[in-house]
């Protein structure tokens, strides 16, 4: 019997509980860095002109710039071991989801950010409580061959995928944009025929029309690796789920992957996706970015990489690069792993400051634990930066206090700090920088932590607590800076103004 891998899971009896935090704030300040940094300058009158702009952007503008890309990408010089580089691109730049104002697009992406971050919880908690890949076992049932023959159905939009790439697939090499993940690792795009895919930009991935497709089979290494596998006929079926309802089900399979005109890298391990259902609008698929072995960074043998994310609300592409040289002005931490979860990456921060003082919280707060659990990672799909409780509390009042002179407003959503701007031109408001060890400071733009959330000129400080043991660094505050990842000398590395 052919087995339809669907995202119910068989579990062993397991448990598991968030821990919850309760603590008393206590913004008591120490180190004080030079006072130059106290406060910077927010351009209200830019943001906001930026906020209204994005309402209006027509992926259809991106044809041109697609164009070159499809032509760059045929015929690539075939390596592996050469620096790549492909463009980055903002979800709404390439998916107009018609929203009737700016507030509703804010609510839309911090109700997608909320399911990220729950399903990075899951997948900690998972690895903490020691439930094994061997725990997970896919839904038997009958699929039937003409399930396998049903038109491109639409889908809704409930993945991170709030940056996109541009690769290319095959042999010859078909262009596709691709989700871009640092919090998981396998690889894999929508293919032909379709049981249930959801509606993207590109045509459907044919796998016969590519001479480099090779399907897995179920002794293969890259198949033993999977979480979540099955075999039939001989061929190994893969199933990702994230967390949110959102999976991905089809055949293993090895590819020639490319990277514009900078080269390509072949039998690359990916997912070739039959059954795909509420995940990524717009994007075939999604490039697995993080540190495990079967992520498209340790498939290619990656000694470093890096990005730059535009602001969201800009038409504006950057790069995604690979085994390129870190920018000399890098502030860096150093990268660590958990020992239990080998996919996020983690930086030692030493801690945070608000207008030019240091942010008491015990050491440990931002420490990754002998059992797994605490530590702050990196993450490219999150979108507003989660402190554990104690440390966002103490974050958060330290910016009130020195923020008196403002007019604050009512709570947004997940942010409780909130002022109305609407009378300003633009406004002094308090550093907020990340620590790391050796004195070394990544000192935010004020536009990556105070951010509009409508067109009248409210704004809140993007910062969210959670009773997580894990902290997470999001993309707002990652905007305009390239991070790099030294995965040779394990360090992350923090340059501004380097898109």
């Amino acid at each position: 019997m052919a087995l339809n891998l669907k995202p119910s899971f068989l579990l062993l009896t397991f448990a598991f509980s968030l821990t919850i935090f309760s603590f008393v704030p206590t913004p008591t300040c120490s180190r004080a860095p030079p006072s130059e940094f106290a406060t910077t300058v927010l351009d209200l009158s830019a943001s906001l002109h930026q906020a209204q702009q994005v309402l209006s952007l027509n992926p259809q503008l991106l044809e041109t710039s697609l164009q070159q890309e499809q032509e760059a990408q045929i015929n690539p010089t075939s390596t592996s071991s050469s620096q790549f580089s492909v463009n980055l691109h903002t979800r709404d730049s390439l998916f107009n989801a018609k929203h009737k104002d700016y507030k509703s697009l804010v609510l839309a992406r911090l109700a997608r950010d909320s399911v990220r971050v729950d399903a990075l919880n899951f997948k900690l908690h998972f690895a903490l409580n020691n439930i094994s890949k061997s725990d997970l076992h896919p839904t038997q049932t009958e699929l039937l061959p003409e399930d396998l023959s049903t038109p491109v159905a639409s889908g809704t939009s409930m993945g991170s995928g709030e940056y996109f790439t541009r690769v290319g697939v095959g042999q010859p090499s078909k262009p596709f944009y691709m989700a871009l993940d640092t919090g998981s690792d396998v690889n894999w795009l929508q293919c032909k025929p379709c049981s249930d895919c959801y509606q993207q930009s590109d045509p459907v991935f044919d796998p016969t029309l590519s001479s480099s497709y090779s399907p897995l089979t179920c002794q293969a290494q890259q198949c033993q690796a999977l979480d979540v596998s099955a075999c039939r006929n001989g061929r190994c079926l893969y199933q990702v789920s994230y967390g949110d309802g959102s999976f991905t089900v089809g055949e293993y399979m090895t590819e020639t992957v490319s990277f514009g005109n900078s080269g390509s890298v072949a039998k690359v391990a990916m997912g070739c996706g039959h059954d795909n259902e509420g995940l990524f609008v717009a994007a075939a698929g999604l490039i697995g970015l993080g540190g495990g072995p079967l992520s498209l960074t340790s498939q290619i043998k990656a000694t470093s990489f890096s990005y730059c994310l535009v602001d969201r609300d800009s038409p504006k592409s950057s790069t995604l690069e690979f085994n390129s040289p870190r920018p000399a002005d890098s502030v860096t931490g150093a990268l660590l792993r958990n020992q239990k979860l080998d996919t996020f990456y983690y930086v030692q921060l030493a801690g945070v400051s608000v207008g030019g003082h240091m942010i008491s919280v015990p050491p440990e707060t931002f420490a990754v634990g002998q059992s797994g659990s605490g530590g702050i990672i990196v993450d490219c799909g999150t979108a507003v930066t989660r402190l554990q409780t104690q440390a966002y509390n103490s974050v958060r009042d330290a910016f009130r206090s020195m923020t008196r002179n403002l007019r604050t407003t009512n709570g947004f959503a997940i942010f409780d700090t909130c002022y109305d701007l609407s009378s300003l031109q633009s406004v002094d408001v308090p550093t907020v920088s990340f620590h790391f060890g050796g004195g070394k400071s990544w000192l935010l733009p004020a536009k990556n932590y105070l951010i509009p959330v409508d067109e009248s000129g409210t704004y809140c400080f993007a910062f969210a607590p959670t009773t997580s043991s894990m902290s997470i660094m999001g993309n707002i505050q990652q905007q305009g800076t390239r991070v790099s990842f030294d995965l040779a000398h394990n360090l992350v590395g923090f340059s501004p103004n380097k898109c």
